[in-house]
């Protein structure tokens, strides 16, 4: 019979053990300016964002910074929209800053070809750390995938398209089991980046749409389900004026934590090139800084 309890004896001592001695909890390397979003083992965080706001982009950034970083890190993806070498693709267009657009056309000149290399060898050295999963997209393929290379890192793009196992009446009962089998993959020493579509919400005239200030928790998918979960939820959407110039290749979003179980959620400004599909964390500039230390100064000035 499967015992389904502990007693606290049976674990107090090894615990006390880890919080006055123990190591911090492991946390990836998935670049600059990023290190709030806790990304390590037994975690499982949940990504969403409108269509076209980079989402599959800056979770593989994430993904391959991490591998570069640790070169233990072994990771599986299930993407139900790209294949493999589209993935790749637009890492190669990131890593080398030649665009996504020239590359994917095979309208490369001699320049170009030589700084793809660096990219190349980049994905080369983690080639055999790195397995995708091919259709048809199920928890059980993936996890087949994932015990192949011992990956400790799984990304499913999106979550809505997985399916769990067995039969169940209604979407919400299917992502509420396939949450039940991630929570899972995660107790067994597995990080989870969940990628989630969001649907639409009223703007402040009542018109549907993605505008950021309606997006929230309540924006994901099957919600409730999903929020449950996930140890961190984070949603991307686009900065005010972010699509004023649709030709502008280069778009300000705003990466919102709206969950975190275990600390303060934390927002960051980010810049989405779309023409190499790079993020780069938003820095504030001279005047911001110059505003803030003011405003800083004047707390501790004394009252006359």
């Amino acid at each position: 019979m499967t015992i389904n309890y502990s007693m606290t004896d049976s674990f107090l001592d090894s615990w006390r053990e880890d919080v006055l001695h123990g190591l911090p909890p492991r946390k990836y390397d998935i670049g600059d300016g990023l290190s709030h979003i806790h990304l390590g083992p037994g975690t499982v965080s949940l990504f969403g964002g409108p269509p076209g706001t980079g989402k599959t982009s800056l979770t593989m950034q994430c993904a391959v910074n991490a591998m570069a970083a640790d070169e233990s890190l072994r990771v599986c993806v299930a993407n139900v929209e790209m294949p493999p070498e589209r993935l790749l693709e637009r890492q190669l267009s990131r890593l080398s800053g030649i665009p996504l657009d020239d590359i994917q056309e095979r309208r490369l000149n001699g320049k170009q070809r030589d700084k793809l290399e660096l990219g190349f060898e980049l994905i080369e050295d983690i080639s055999d750390r790195l397995v995708f999963v091919r259709g048809p997209f199920t928890l059980d393929a993936v996890a087949v995938a994932a015990d192949s290379i011992d990956a400790e890192l799984i990304l499913l793009d999106y979550i809505q398209r997985i399916r769990p196992t067995g039969k169940h009446e209604d979407k919400r009962g299917s992502v509420d089991a396939t949450m039940d089998s991630i929570r899972q993959f995660a107790s067994a020493g597995c990080c989870v980046l969940a990628l989630s579509a969001v649907g639409r919400s009223k703007d402040s005239k009542g018109r549907s749409s993605y505008d950021g200030s309606g997006l929230g928790l309540a924006s994901f998918r099957e919600s409730s389900e999903l929020e449950y979960g996930a140890d961190d939820a984070y949603l991307l959407v686009p900065s005010p004026g972010a699509d004023k110039d649709p030709d502008d290749s280069v778009v300000e979003v705003t990466l919102k934590q709206l969950k975190s179980r275990y600390g303060k959620p934390t927002d960051c400004q980010l810049s989405f090139d779309r023409s190499i599909q790079r993020f780069d964390v938003d820095e504030p500039d001279d005047d911001h800084r110059r505003d803030l230390s003011q405003s800083l100064a004047q707390l501790w000035e004394p009252e006359r």
